[in-house]
């Protein structure tokens, strides 16, 4: 037997040492066939996943932050944005590109289910759900499928729409990234030996794309993208592909450049977490500092700089601060990839989830009266046809809502509400508008989420300090999590220079148009 295991080892870790080599060699793109118009002042959004307004005003004001500080003091800083919902990365991003939510760009969370395909989909989360939803669907889904097929054709990022207005763009790790431009990924060999990816991918983007080992510009980028530092997928990559086009003149009207890497320190260490913070300063700094002065970056860019969601501190005693949705549903069985069929699939966006009813027979109701047992739980929501419905399974009351109603909201949306508002803690101000608190935009973004795809589900929403978990999920027990509709995971900072403008309301929705009234 132990023979056979270092057989095994030996084996994994020569196919390891190949893929390494097959990154390594993974050419680069040439700039030189790359026509970029001049612009007066390009815009760079820097979106910084998981960048909280406490932990960044602590940063700022103990020094720890110089660049961050002298942005703030050079432009404008709105602490509280309001982020998507799920709250999370993909979804979130989604938001922003397309300036809508899930019901109209239809991407529901990291992991959703497709009852058509009878399938998990999911973007990437821990190892054992990767693992139950298949390695090579996971990398397929990520990298192919997000953009070409899943990301609604009924909107257009703001790639499409800048390059229709012949304006060009670059996206520098992102997720999202769908554009007019034909690319090519440059997969490494032995991903497609192994059928994790095609061996040739063709995708569209904006004019100019980095994304990690499979689109790169920089050949210094070489040494930032191997298997243990995400493929290229963090700060140093999407630093080092920015300078390369500052460096070499070929920064367009617009770029979005992903900054990943503070994230995973506050899942592990909580939302306290301010080193992270630091090292993001010196990445921005590093960009100032290739321009004579910072006064003159100021000057020469606009810069945005925003988180996309926050985090809430989930409690270190695992019994206390997990919700096993497997263990409350115990009476029914559950899809994975050994067991298709089974009566529900549990879809886990961290502290928050979909359950999806894929056995006809279940009546809806049984499901919410087990999930009602559970008090951690702070909101249970489902439609049934076009009323969506939500309550707080501490009390006996019900709220249900619809679009077009005669009750506006401070975001001028409207809506037919019926029941008790104060489950999503709705109040009227003196002027008779709907306003929200612990809920921020709580009715429009529940809304784009329980119409986010087909199918009958339940979306459960965890309270502060609580995440969902099922049998193949990661948990963040003492550190942090998001997904929740909850403010706490849902304001974000957001800092700018070099416009007078401001997104018409504090939400990430209306990043997009406030973006494209700056470049155009």
């Amino acid at each position: 037997m132990k023979r056979k295991i270092v057989g095994f080892v030996f084996v994994v870790l020569f196919l390891l040492a190949f893929v390494v080599i097959s990154i390594s060699m993974t050419p680069t793109k040439k700039m030189s066939g790359i026509e970029i118009q001049s612009s007066a002042k390009p815009v760079i959004l820097l979106t910084v996943d998981s960048l909280m307004s406490e932990p960044l005003k602590e940063a700022v004001n103990d020094g720890s932050a110089p660049a961050l500080s002298f942005l703030i003091r050079n432009g404008r800083y709105i602490p509280d944005m309001i982020s998507s919902y799920p709250t999370m990365s993909v979804a979130i991003d989604s938001t922003i590109l397309t300036g809508t939510y899930p019901d109209q760009h239809k991407i529901p969370g990291l992991i959703w289910f497709s009852q058509q395909g009878n399938r998990m989909i999911s973007y990437g989360s821990g190892m054992r759900e990767i693992w139950n939803n298949g390695v090579k669907n996971v990398a397929r889904d990520s990298i192919v499928r997000l953009n070409n097929d899943h990301l609604s054709s009924g909107v257009k990022t703001i790639y499409e729409e800048l390059e229709e207005a012949q304006i060009p763009s670059a996206s520098i790790n992102g997720l999202i990234f769908r554009g007019n431009e034909p690319h090519q990924l440059n997969v490494p060999k032995m991903l497609s030996v192994v059928q994790l990816l095609p061996s040739e991918i063709k995708v569209s983007g904006p004019r100019i794309m980095s994304l990690g080992a499979l689109s790169q510009y920089n050949p210094d980028n070489n040494k930032h993208k191997f298997i243990w530092n995400r493929l290229g997928v963090n700060n140093d990559f999407t630093i080092n592909e920015l300078k390369y086009l500052i460096d070499h003149n070929k920064l367009p009207p617009f770029t979005l450049a992903y900054l990943p890497d503070l994230d995973a320190k506050v899942h592990r260490k909580g939302t306290e977490e301010g080193s992270e913070i630091e090292k993001l300063d010196q990445s921005i700094q590093e960009l100032f500092n290739l321009f004579d002065s910072w006064e003159e970056a100021v000057e020469k860019v606009t810069w945005i700089v925003m988180g996309d969601s926050a985090q809430s501190v989930i409690q270190k005693d695992k019994d206390k601060g997990l919700i096993d949705l497997n263990q409350t549903l115990k009476d029914y069985s559950f899809w994975s990839g050994d067991n298709r069929e089974g009566q529900l699939a549990i879809a886990i966006n961290e502290r928050m989830a979909y359950i999806n009813l894929n056995d006809e027979t279940i009546n809806i109701n049984s499901i919410i009266e087990k999930l009602k047992t559970d008090k951690r739980i702070g909101l249970i929501a489902w439609k049934d046809k076009d009323i969506n419905y939500v309550i707080n399974p501490e009390r006996e009351t019900i709220l249900s809502f619809s679009k077009e109603g005669q009750s506006q909201d401070i975001y001028n949306q409207n809506w037919d509400l019926d029941g008790d508002l104060s489950i999503l803690d709705l109040s009227l101000s003196t002027d008779g508008l709907l306003q929200y608190d612990a809920y921020p935009d709580g009715l429009a973004r529940l809304y784009g989420a329980l119409n986010s795809h087909e199918g009958d589900f339940v979306i459960v929403d965890a309270k502060p300090s609580f995440e969902f978990i099922e049998e193949h999920s990661h948990d963040h027990a003492g550190g942090g999590a998001h997904g929740s509709l909850h403010k706490i995971d849902s304001t974000v900072p957001l800092i700018f220079t070099g416009t007078n403008t401001q997104p018409k309301y504090n939400r990430l929705v209306d990043i997009k148009e406030w973006i494209m009234g700056i470049v155009r």
